[in-house]
């Protein structure tokens, strides 16, 4: 089974479960600090991958490291360890944000630009998303030279790029494959 369908559906199951103990706040916080964590710790990343390390010491390294979490964040992080799919917790973590995000009614936004958006055109972009989504948006600006010019835009898991890079690498693979 593919692994991101996997994690929607441990999301998906975690959110319904929040929602009955009305605890979706503090599940969320728990999220945002797990997807934090591993995103910045590559030992915690290469504990949670690693074939070699055995399922117990996977299980007490994880909730001693997210020691204190609500107690349906500490049963899906057993329930992970147990089904042995402890390495996908940061992708359910940050597809539980997303659902919660959306059940909310609000949105987040990553738009990468080769330089950073002005106000004005900020506002435009807000305006256009709210517009499509019907949900109330927030924006990230992220600053990527190497894309050029143009934008690329990520709300939840819809993605669309507009860059001047993957222009060129369109038009490179288009002559290359004419050959």
């Amino acid at each position: 089974m593919n692994d991101s369908r996997a994690a929607i559906r441990y999301a998906k199951a975690i959110l319904d479960l929040a929602v009955e103990n009305k605890a979706t706040d503090a599940l969320e916080k728990d999220m945002r600090a797990i997807a934090q964590t591993i995103s910045e710790s590559k030992e915690l990343k290469d504990i949670l991958t690693s074939p070699i390390i055995k399922g117990e010491a996977k299980k007490k390294a994880v909730l001693s490291v997210f020691k204190g979490s609500h107690h349906i964040t500490e049963g899906l992080m057993n329930l992970l360890v147990d089904n042995r799919r402890i390495d996908m917790l940061n992708e359910v973590a940050l597809k539980y944000i997303i659902l919660n995000e959306k059940l909310k009614g609000e949105d987040v936004a990553y738009v990468t630009t080769a330089v950073p958006l002005t106000k004005a055109l900020e506002k435009k972009v807000l305006k256009q998303l709210g517009a499509i989504t019907g949900n109330k948006v927030t924006l990230k600006n992220t600053v990527d030279e190497s894309i050029i010019g143009g934008f690329v835009l990520r709300v939840g898991d819809l993605q669309y790029d507009a860059s001047i890079a993957n222009k060129l690498n369109n038009i490179k693979r288009e002559f290359t494959n004419s050959l």
